[in-house]
C-alpha cells in the first residue's frame, strides 16, 4: 500500500512535469525528499500497478493533426489480441482499449485529414479481415477537453506534505 510520501508523490506527477534537465530532481525538492527516493518509489509504484506511464499529453491540433475519430470494432473474442497488435501498430492510433461490448474494441485516430483516417481504416479492416459492417465510426464534432486528476489527499491535508495536517 502506497504510504504517505507516496499519496503526495501521486499527487505531484499528475501536475505539470517541469520542462527542466532533471524535472525528477524539481519534483523531489518540492517534496521535501531526495530524487534517488522518488525515483525508487516511483518505479516501486510502477512495478505494483498502481502507475501505468508516465506520459505527455499532447494537444493534437496543435501539431496540425485536425481530424479525429473514434473507432468501435466488433472483434471475436478469440482474435481480440492479434487485431489490437494491428491497430496499435498504426502511429495514428492512440487509446486502443477492449469493452465488454458488440463493439469489444475502441481506438482514437487523429491524422491531418478526413482521408488519411478513411485509409487509415481501410487498411486496417483490410489487414484484420474484419466487414465495414462491424464498425461503429464516431468522427469528432467538437473537443471538449476535461483536466482530469485523482485526488488521492482529503484537500484538508494537503497543507502539511508529510507532517499532521
Amino acid at each position: 500500500m502506497p504510504d504517505r510520501i507516496d499519496i503526495h508523490i501521486l499527487d505531484a506527477l499528475q501536475d505539470d512535469i517541469p520542462l527542466v534537465a532533471r524535472p525528477y530532481a524539481t519534483i523531489a525538492s518540492q517534496l521535501g525528499i531526495t530524487e534517488t527516493d522518488l525515483l525508487e518509489r516511483v518505479k516501486r509504484l510502477h512495478e505494483a500497478g498502481i502507475i501505468r506511464e508516465i506520459s505527455p499529453v499532447l494537444e493534437s491540433r496543435h501539431m496540425g493533426l485536425s481530424a479525429g475519430t473514434l473507432i468501435a470494432l466488433h472483434v471475436p473474442e478469440e482474435k481480440v489480441q492479434e487485431t489490437a497488435a494491428i491497430i496499435s501498430s498504426f502511429p495514428e492510433v492512440s487509446h486502443n482499449f477492449q469493452r465488454e461490448h458488440y463493439y469489444s474494441l475502441w481506438f482514437t485516430i487523429s491524422a491531418r485529414s478526413e482521408e488519411r483516417i478513411g485509409k487509415v481504416l481501410a487498411e486496417i479492416l483490410e489487414r484484420t479481415g474484419i466487414s465495414e459492417k462491424d464498425v461503429l465510426d464516431l468522427p469528432t464534432v467538437k473537443k471538449l477537453k476535461i483536466n482530469v486528476r485523482f485526488t488521492f489527499m482529503p484537500p484538508h491535508k494537503q497543507e502539511d506534505a508529510f507532517g499532521s495536517p
